[in-house]
Order: structure tokens, then C-alpha cells, then sequence
């Protein structure tokens, strides 16, 4: 006879399996507490979790781009030389501007003038002459552009290009120019495919008040792909863990700067929101600005703000979370040498010893359930044993 047999084993493990999402389970919801030192040096902000219009998305890179139609070029009509130039590459001008004179070649004394004018306003962003120069009808002398509005092309992926049309919102990030967003409405699409990124172009019309967007700048979009109304959904800087465990902190109403570790289940992601299945309700407050932080503190105990904020910024810090100066560092190794003597540590080694205490409790609880029941297990396999060779 095979005692330990599959079933035996599927049995153990069951028990083992409920024992660890048991606890699990029974620490989730453990408030974490800081005091105002720790809310302040953490700079805790929150959200209150409310039902919002979702806007589906999707990602695409790209480029800003000049509009054809705002850029001009000035020629002269006759032939001669640069007699008086009033503008150089960089200026701005209004139209209607003499941005340069020319003296003609024709028979006069002195010889016939002609003043070149601004066709629109704009920033000169080219000048090919220089005072005295000869010039020809033929010759491009100036290049104006009206940079007040621009294009910003996606590469959107052919996948996704059906769902987007003439009319479609896109939130644009342009890096050169800082993190705030930019919203913008696609126009056209452009008039060839990018076989190899596998591509359509996306031109999108953007604002450039303050000219800050440059031609050949890179530019992140978030194209809006549908809309959906009254979807639960709290900022994306909320959401900690890894894919498998999502997690919020969710403020404590029931005693201060108190946070409980709160699994979700996330549905869809865009640039700024996520989508809540189900783990939280509105009008509850979640963590946005320290979530992070608390990530890395374990359930059903105070946080240590010099361990949160170690972790979060990567180098150590004081205990009350402030920057550790020169002074500072040699106290540090001061302290080593020297035991702790006092109330507050002995105190808080009395609950770690408690905690690891009652941890160790469950633990053998569970042993003794599995050795009890594989016991029970064994002699029924002998009585029916016994049963099958008496027969």
C-alpha cells in the first residue's frame, strides 16, 4: 500500500495554500501608521475615489513638425543689390513689414528703389543676403514662419488606425519642453504608409503661443481611442505592487495618518487613471504622492519613515527623514559602537518579538492540523487494509 499517495499530497498542500493566503489575508488589512512627521517628510497626498468618464488609449510616438502652409519665402521682383537690410535670422516681424530694400538695376539717379514686405507675420527663420549683396528674381532671399500653431505627427500602429478618425482628442507630452500635457485634435492623415514601423501618420494641430515647440522635437501621444462614462478609477500613481498583486493605500477615517494596504483588481490603464474593478469604493481616499513609500513597508506595523524614505530616494537618510550631513554620518557610527539602552527600542524589539511570536503560533497550528489529518488518513488506509485481507 502507497501511503503517501497523490491524494495525501494534494490534501497537505491544500491546507498549507488556505493557511498562507490565511495570513495573507489577515495582515492586508493592517493599517500602517505614520505620525505628522512621517505624513509631512513624505509629503502624503490623497484622492478620493470617484466614478469619472474613462478615456480608452493608446500610445504612440512622433514628432513636431512646421505647417506648410504658414511658412513663406520672399523674393524680388527685379534684379539688383541689398541696399538696406532691416531683419535677420531670428527676428520676429508683423506682416506688411520692410524686412529689406533693394536697388533696382533699371536706369535712374540714384536708381529706382523696390522695399521687400512680410507676406505674414512670423520668426525669421532664414536669410540668405547680406547688404550690398546682387540678387536675381529667381533667388530666395528670406524664409518667414507663423509658429503660433504647429503639427505634431504619430506614428500610429496600423492595428489601431482604424479606430481613430478626423476629430480625435490626443493628449501630447513633448519632453524638450517640460511635463506638462498638451491636448490636440487629429486633422488629416497622412498620405503614405511607413511600411517598416508598420505606421500610419497621425497630424495632429497644437498650439504654440509661447513658440516654445520646435520642428523635429519628439512628442509622446495618448490617442483617445472610445469614452466610457461613470467608471470607478483613481490616478495611476495610487496603484503599487507588482502585475499579479495590485495594491492601494487607502486612508483610515477610524484614527490619523493611518493607511491600510488594500488589494485591487485593476481593469484598463491609460496615460493618467486606472481603471478599479473591484477593492475599493467611492469617495474613499487613496494615496497618490507616497504611495510608493509605504510599498515597501509590511502590513500590521508602523512605518519607519528613515527605511521608507531609504527605499524610495535609494541612499540613507535620519531618522526623522531628513538629508544626512558629514556631522550627521559620524554620529551614525558613533551610535553603532555604543548598545541602545532606551525605553523606545526595548519597546519595540518586545513587539517584534511578539509579532515573530504570533507568527510562529499560526505556523505550528498549521503542522499540527496537517500531521493530524495525514495520522487520520494512515489508519483508515490500515483499517480498510485489514478489512480487504480478513474478506
Amino acid at each position: 500500500m502507497k501511503l503517501f499517495d497523490p491524494l495525501i499530497y494534494n490534501v497537505i498542500s491544500c491546507i498549507l495554500l488556505s493557511g498562507a493566503i490565511a495570513n495573507a489575508s489577515s495582515n492586508a488589512y493592517e493599517p500602517i501608521i505614520l505620525d505628522e512627521t512621517g505624513v509631512a517628510n513624505l509629503r502624503m497626498q490623497t484622492v478620493e475615489v470617484e466614478e469619472r468618464d474613462f478615456e480608452t488609449t493608446i500610445f504612440a510616438i512622433g514628432r513636431i513638425e512646421e505647417i506648410p502652409s504658414r511658412h513663406s519665402v520672399i523674393s524680388s521682383r527685379v534684379a539688383g543689390r541689398v541696399l538696406d537690410l532691416n531683419v535677420f535670422k531670428g527676428d520676429t516681424v508683423a506682416v506688411g513689414d520692410v524686412v529689406a530694400t533693394i536697388e533696382t538695376r533699371q536706369i535712374g539717379n540714384p536708381p529706382p528703389q523696390v522695399q521687400l514686405r512680410a507676406p505674414q507675420g512670423g520668426l525669421v527663420i532664414d536669410s540668405h543676403i547680406r547688404p550690398g549683396q546682387p540678387v536675381q528674381p529667381d533667388t530666395e532671399l528670406m524664409d518667414i514662419s507663423d509658429r503660433s500653431y504647429m503639427w505634431a505627427v504619430a506614428k500610429i500602429p496600423e492595428n489601431a488606425a482604424s479606430q481613430i478618425q478626423v476629430g480625435s482628442h490626443a493628449y501630447i507630452k513633448v519632453p524638450a519642453v517640460g511635463s506638462s500635457v498638451l491636448e490636440a485634435k487629429l486633422v488629416r492623415f497622412g498620405v503614405n504608409a511607413d511600411r517598416r514601423a508598420g505606421a500610419v501618420e497621425g497630424i495632429f494641430l497644437i498650439e504654440n503661443a509661447a513658440l516654445k515647440l520646435l520642428p523635429g522635437m519628439r512628442a509622446e501621444f495618448s490617442i483617445v481611442l472610445e469614452k466610457r462614462a461613470s467608471v470607478l478609477a483613481v490616478p495611476r500613481s495610487a496603484i503599487q505592487g507588482d502585475p499579479a498583486n495590485r495594491v492601494v493605500f487607502v486612508k483610515d477615517l477610524s484614527q490619523p495618518h493611518a493607511f491600510i494596504r488594500t488589494p485591487v483588481v485593476v481593469g484598463a490603464l491609460n496615460n493618467r487613471f486606472a481603471e478599479i474593478v473591484s477593492g475599493v469604493h467611492a469617495d474613499d481616499e487613496v494615496v497618490t504622492q507616497g504611495s510608493y513609500a509605504l510599498g515597501f513597508v509590511g502590513s500590521g506595523q508602523s512605518i519607519s519613515l528613515k527605511e521608507a524614505l531609504d527605499a524610495a530616494h535609494g541612499h540613507e537618510h535620519n531618522d526623522d527623514g531628513s538629508e544626512i550631513t558629514d556631522a550627521d554620518g559620524a554620529n551614525h557610527d558613533e551610535d553603532h559602537d555604543e548598545p541602545a539602552h532606551d525605553g523606545h527600542d526595548n519597546h519595540q524589539d518586545h513587539d517584534d518579538h511578539a509579532h515573530d511570536e504570533a507568527a510562529l503560533n499560526r505556523l505550528l497550528l498549521i503542522y499540527a492540523g496537517v500531521l493530524t489529518l495525514l495520522f487520520m488518513i494512515v489508519l483508515q488506509r490500515l483499517w480498510s487494509l485489514r478489512r480487504s485481507q480478513a474478506s
